[in-house]
């Protein structure tokens, strides 16, 4: 009886996230005035004219391209900095490293909203306002992904590196061909995490940018609501574009997330 009710209140739950996705996918493909219509309309009618004048009547693929600029260049980046930092806090022997992990989960703690004041101040006097740069630079570290990759990597066995060392494998090699490739679930979980926060990034590009031209899709999507308000057709669509990028990237990594939520011992062990 016990597991029947945890099935169903899981049910509920995904029930819950998935609905709104649903329903706009409904307005999205249903006929005009359909958002309106009594009874409401449950099932979408995969009429796909809105959709096919948000992609060629406005500057939507421009914007999609921009949010997949930045999102891609700072996920790379995140990669990069995040497992070197943390097998840097994991292996490496260095003076002051605890107090350096330490200092990480602190900035962890901070609110996003306490560092735009200094972040605006360094990209004002890097001459970096209003350019792609300045959009990417701020987040090309991440603090989960250092912690996640240095919990990852302690799990290795030392077994591993002995070997490395044995066979005249350096530091970088070793990284890029066993320790990263051993901790695939937390590459995973941290691009999908990067891939969330930087294609909903709404209040840094507000500030960064005065021009439409380098908007990502989420600015682009205010914008977009102030001028299609009343057409929740063209509006649903717009929002579904929006969407489904993030519903792909987790449909390919759910394995990967699912495992290092799980714990480390999978990633090391497939």
């Amino acid at each position: 009886m016990a597991k029947w009710g945890i099935t169903a209140a899981r049910i509920l739950v995904a029930v819950a996230f998935v609905a709104p996705v649903y329903w706009i996918l409904v307005i999205a493909t249903g006929v005009r005035g359909s958002a309106y219509s009594l009874p409401p309309v449950f099932l979408p009618a995969f009429h796909f004219h809105a959709l096919w004048t948000v992609l060629t009547q406005t500057h939507w693929l421009r914007y999609l391209a921009n949010s997949v600029l930045i999102t891609s260049v700072t996920i790379v980046c995140v990669l990069i900095s995040s497992a070197l930092a943390g097998y840097a806090l994991a292996e490496v022997r260095m003076p002051g490293k605890q107090m350096f992990f330490y200092l990480i989960i602190g900035v962890m703690m901070l609110p996003a909203q306490a560092l735009l004041v200094p972040q605006y101040v360094v990209m004002f006097h890097l001459h970096l306002l209003n350019t792609y740069a300045g959009l990417i630079v701020p987040f090309v570290a991440n603090t989960s992904g250092i912690f996640l990759f240095r919990q990852y990597f302690m799990k290795l066995p030392a077994s591993y590196r002995e070997i490395a060392r044995i066979e005249n494998v350096g530091t970088w090699t070793y990284i890029r061909r066993v320790a990263v490739p051993l901790a695939r679930p937390a590459v995973a979980t941290v691009t999908l995490l990067t891939f969330i926060s930087s294609w909903n990034q709404f209040q840094w590009p507000l500030i960064m940018t005065n021009s439409t031209a380098i908007d990502p899709i989420e600015l682009a999507l205010t914008h977009y609501m102030q001028t299609y308000q009343a057409n929740w057709r063209e509006l649903s669509s717009a929002a579904l574009l929006a969407i489904l990028p993030i519903v792909i990237v987790f449909l390919f990594t759910q394995k990967h997330i699912v495992a290092a939520v799980a714990g480390g011992d999978q990633g090391s062990k497939e």
